[in-house]
């Protein structure tokens, strides 16, 4: 599927399931609303799907792997060599967002849309390993500091490459929750610029430590977001070219498959800054994704709740996070899990004889 036709597919909530989720509820052994953001995680599954018996058995993380040449700036504590050695990392099954993913049932794909340099031979992926998806359009981008990133053209085929991975991954087996997440050094400068690009906020107010850089690092990290939104001169009216502009492959990549999940009424869950700023582009390209979204945590980084809060997203956890790798979106999972099991095996006042409130 292409953005174009993919754009005009994504519908809104389906009010009605959502009406009659909210019905069951209300019906369960316990006061109404008593369960609280378990509840509204129900009716919200009920709204992107359009089925008040949303499934949640078939989980997924996609990870999307880019470099970028504005590390060229010493704006990272690593190296952006340590990109594809992560990636190898992921396929091997080493990672955090392995192991995490194996605890909730979750498997990993991993897609290469932009990094650069040779990836490192894996020869035992292990139990929980990850699939490895390459589909590199270049070695990393441009450094964005001294002008766009990628070219338009680059940025739409990135989307598409998200597109794409989501669409195979539905031929092949169910996909019944999509969780995001990616891999790039020199990812939080991009993600810092195009969040000031689309909130209009300063850059100080939105750049934050990323990899855990010091106190110099970061000053001169805002100054090159700084030169990077005087450089481009990036429009929030025209989403793909404020993404060719300041993105990343892998950003880009990050918003095909939050499209790609809302134009299959896939829930969408969210990792942290990253997926956030791609997030923001998707919104901006058709405003009614931000409601098939899931916010699973509020990172450390400066500026995710700025994001958070432009995006109407309460985030589900609050655990000082700020790796990445789609870590926070796999501990967001199990509450998606118990929200359903929940919804499935409670019992109504009326087959546990219990009586209901009162009046």
């Amino acid at each position: 599927m292409t953005l174009e036709h993919a754009l005009p597919s994504i519908p809104a909530l389906d009010e009605v399931a959502m009406d009659a989720a909210r019905r069951h509820l209300d019906r369960l052994t316990k006061p109404p609303g008593s369960l609280g953001r378990l509840e509204e995680l129900v009716v919200l599954l009920a709204g992107i799907t359009g089925r008040v018996d949303a499934p949640l058995g078939h989980r997924r993380i996609v990870l999307a792997a880019g470099d970028h040449g504005v590390t060229a700036q010493h704006v990272s504590a690593y190296p952006s060599g340590v990109t594809a050695q992560m990636v190898g990392n992921f396929v091997a099954g080493g990672a955090a967002i392995n192991a995490l993913a194996a605890s909730i049932g979750a498997t990993v794909t991993v897609v290469d849309v932009g990094v650069a340099g040779p990836l490192p031979p894996v020869t035992d992926r292990g139990a929980i390993g990850g699939r490895l998806v390459l589909a590199r359009l270049r070695d990393g981008t441009a450094d964005l500091s001294e002008g766009p990133a990628m070219s338009r053209r680059d940025a739409v085929s990135a989307i598409e490459v998200g597109l794409r991975v989501v669409e195979d991954v539905r031929e092949r087996e169910r996909l019944d929750v999509l969780g995001v997440g990616e891999m790039g050094i020199g990812n939080t400068t991009s993600a810092s610029a195009i969040v000031a690009a689309f909130t209009g906020l300063p850059a100080d107010r939105v750049t934050g430590r990323g990899t855990g850089v010091d106190d110099a690092t970061l000053r001169h990290k805002v100054r090159i977001v700084e030169r990077a939104l005087e450089a481009n001169h990036p429009d929030p009216g025209d989403p793909i070219g404020t993404l060719a502009a300041l993105g990343g492959f892998e950003v880009a990549a990050l918003v095909g498959l939050i499209v790609g999940g809302a134009a299959a009424r896939v829930p969408v869950i969210l990792d942290g800054f990253i997926t956030g700023a791609a997030a923001l582009v998707a919104d901006a390209l058709c405003p009614a994704i931000a409601g098939h979204l899931i916010a699973s945590h509020r990172s450390v980084e400066a500026g995710h709740a700025a994001v958070l809060e432009r995006l109407a997203l309460r985030p589900l956890l609050d655990l000082d996070l700020r790796l990445g790798e789609g870590t926070g979106a796999a501990l967001a999972m199990p509450l998606l899990v118990a929200a359903g099991r929940m919804r499935d095996q409670m019992a109504t006042f009326d087959s546990a004889s219990v009586a209901g409130p009162a009046g």
